[in-house]
C-alpha cells in the first residue's frame, strides 16, 4: 500500500486484508489481498492502473475489478462486512498508517483488516470482560483514537465508547455541550459520561 500511495499515481483507496479474512471476501484461500482503488476518466484511469501494475509486480499477482465487482467490494471494506453479526466488538481505530500493521501487532489478539492505507483499522475483539480497550488503548498510546462500535449491551456500559479525554479537554468538552444545551436535554451522556 504504500508503494502506491507514495507514487504519482493518485490512488483514491487502499485496503488490506490478512489470509484470514480472504475467503470472506471471496477471494482465493490462504491469500492476503491488497486493493487499491483507481478514479475518474476513463483514460486517466487506464494510464495510472498501467503505471500501477508496472510498479506493484514485484509483489505478487495483480487481478483487475471490474465497477460491479469494484464497488461490491469498496462497500464490504466500508460497512465492516467480514466483522457483521459474528458476536464480537468491533472497534474502528484511527492511526497514521504507516503505524496500521505495528497497532495491530501491540493489540495481538482478534481479527483487523486496513482502510485508508492502513490509517483505519476495523478491530473485532473477543467481546468479553473490556472487550479489548485497554489493548488497544495502549497500543495506541496517545497516537490515534479508537471507537468502540459495537459490542453487547453491558459492555457498552462498562467501556468508554470514544477515546478517554485528559481533565483539560473533557472540561472544554463540556463547556462546550453546555452552550449549545444548557439544560441538558439534547443526548446527556451520550458520547461522554456526564456531559
Amino acid at each position: 500500500m504504500s508503494a502506491a500511495m507514495n507514487s504519482s499515481n493518485d490512488v483514491s483507496g487502499a485496503a488490506h486484508f490478512p489470509s484470514s479474512l480472504a475467503a470472506i471476501i471471496q477471494a482465493e484461500a490462504g491469500s492476503a489481498v491488497t486493493a487499491l482503488r483507481l478514479e475518474g476518466v476513463a483514460p486517466s484511469v487506464a494510464h495510472r492502473r498501467q503505471a500501477l501494475e508496472t510498479l506493484l509486480k514485484s509483489f505478487g499477482a495483480l487481478d483487475v475489478l471490474q465497477e460491479t465487482r469494484s464497488r461490491e467490494f469498496w462497500k464490504t471494506v466500508r460497512d465492516a462486512k467480514p466483522f457483521a453479526n459474528d458476536g464480537r466488538a468491533l472497534w474502528r481505530i484511527s492511526t497514521a498508517p504507516a503505524r496500521g500493521h505495528a497497532v495491530a501487532a501491540a493489540i495481538g489478539e482478534g481479527a483487523f483488516f486496513y482502510d485508508w492505507a492502513g490509517g483505519l483499522i476495523w478491530a473485532a475483539m473477543p467481546a468479553s470482560e473490556n472487550g479489548g480497550a485497554v489493548r488497544i488503548r495502549a497500543a495506541l498510546a496517545g497516537n490515534g483514537h479508537a471507537t468502540l462500535i459495537r459490542a453487547p449491551a453491558a459492555l457498552r456500559a462498562a467501556v468508554p465508547v470514544f477515546e478517554p479525554q485528559d481533565s483539560g479537554l473533557a472540561a472544554l468538552t463540556r463547556r462546550v455541550k453546555e452552550s449549545f444545551d444548557p439544560k441538558g436535554v439534547l443526548g446527556p451522556g451520550r458520547m461522554y459520561a456526564g456531559v
